[in-house]
């Protein structure tokens, strides 16, 4: 198994601090990790997914924009970061189980050095007029 590389380390460690909702993943598109705040948002722990695909579990959600169409993971925020290395914002619409829910998402590509690209991060939270679980 390669090491992983210091960037991405670096950003585990932050999203394990902040209150936001961090997903992170490798430039492989592995994903290396998300916070209890993306657990609360998503409805599955890190634990139960692992380091898994990301595009695979991308699936799992429906993702769709906000007007109800069908998007393709390579068309959501922490996606378009990862390939184009590049940052970007958007929302989406997603499927927990039974319920659907509007989330805001700002993707970051993760440099190393300017040319060595490790991954992406991406930061998302529930639109305020949709509920999350325990907001009441």
């Amino acid at each position: 198994m390669q090491q992983r590389n210091l960037v991405l380390i670096l950003a585990t460690d932050l999203a394990d601090k902040l209150a936001s909702a961090v997903f992170v993943v490798d430039a492989d598109g592995r994903i290396v990790y998300f916070n209890q705040h993306a657990e609360e948002i998503m409805g599955r722990t890190f634990a139960d997914v692992g380091p898994a695909d990301l595009e695979r579990f991308l699936e799992s959600f429906s993702p769709t924009d906000t007007d109800g169409h069908p998007m393709k993971p390579a068309d959501l925020p922490i996606s378009i970061a990862l390939n184009e290395q590049r940052p970007i914002h958007k929302p989406v619409r997603i499927k927990r189980d039974e319920d659907e829910v509007e989330i805001g998402v700002t993707a970051l590509p993760l440099f190393a050095r300017s040319q060595d690209f490790v991954g992406a991060a991406a930061i998302f939270w529930v639109h305020e007029d949709t509920d999350a679980p325990g907001d009441a």
